[in-house]
């Protein structure tokens, strides 16, 4: 399952949650336009959410609200946002972290701010402190410094582009290293017997010493 449909699913899942709640009658003030209520507000959210009869995934939330008032309207994690997907053993596979997250539902852009941290299936660390999540163009980009680390390299740069599934991506403006296996090989080391010999011929090949005789 791709990380935004992830996403999408448990937030949507949680939302359907306390959409069919029992209703209760409230009598308030009327509320205008140019008041910006929200139309939900949620405290101390830690939902297990299963797919299938299967528990799939958990969302941790402190406070989540849904605001259709405010332009554009979001739903809005003041309060931090921890996402995770669990195999069926119930270990971790996956997991989205950070400190405040907005979701613009109208543009379906995901904005993370503050200590971004994930953790991909695949085992891709990454950790920044902006993120954003295009679901229109399928892309997730930051322009602050990113930080990723992967079983075999580790990067470090200042502009961040991915696929959603963060199994191709780009860092410009980097820094980092591979692993050392890789680093040390000579292209001899990649070479044929074969090839090395040819090359070894056509390579330019040292004038003899000669001696010179002066009267």
């Amino acid at each position: 399952m791709k990380p935004s449909s992830f996403i999408i699913l448990v937030l949507g899942a949680l939302l359907t949650t306390f959409a069919c709640s029992e209703e209760h009658e409230h009598v308030a003030p009327a509320i205008y336009p140019q008041d910006s209520v929200s139309m939900m507000m949620s405290y101390g959210v830690n939902t297990l959410i299963s797919d299938s009869g299967v528990i799939k995934y958990r969302i941790v939330a402190e406070e989540w609200e849904v605001n259709q008032i405010k332009q554009p309207s979001k739903w809005i994690f003041e309060k931090g946002l921890f996402l995770e997907q669990f195999d069926l053993s119930m270990h971790v596979q996956s997991y989205i972290q950070c400190d405040t997250a907005y979701y613009y539902d109208q543009n379906r852009l995901w904005e993370l701010r503050g200590r971004v941290r994930i953790l991909t299936k695949n085992g891709l660390r990454f950790s920044s402190e902006e993120l954003f999540w295009d679901e229109r163009t399928h892309e997730i980009y930051s322009n602050k410094f990113s930080h990723l680390i992967t079983r075999d390299k580790e990067l470090q740069g200042n502009r961040f582009r991915s696929d959603e599934r963060m199994t191709k991506y780009s860092v410009k403006m980097t820094k980092g290293h591979f692993d050392k296996g890789e680093i040390d090989k000579s292209p001899r080391d990649t070479m044929s017997k074969a090839q090395a010999d040819s090359s070894r011929l056509r390579g330019r090949q040292p004038a003899m010493p000669k001696r010179v005789m002066t009267n």
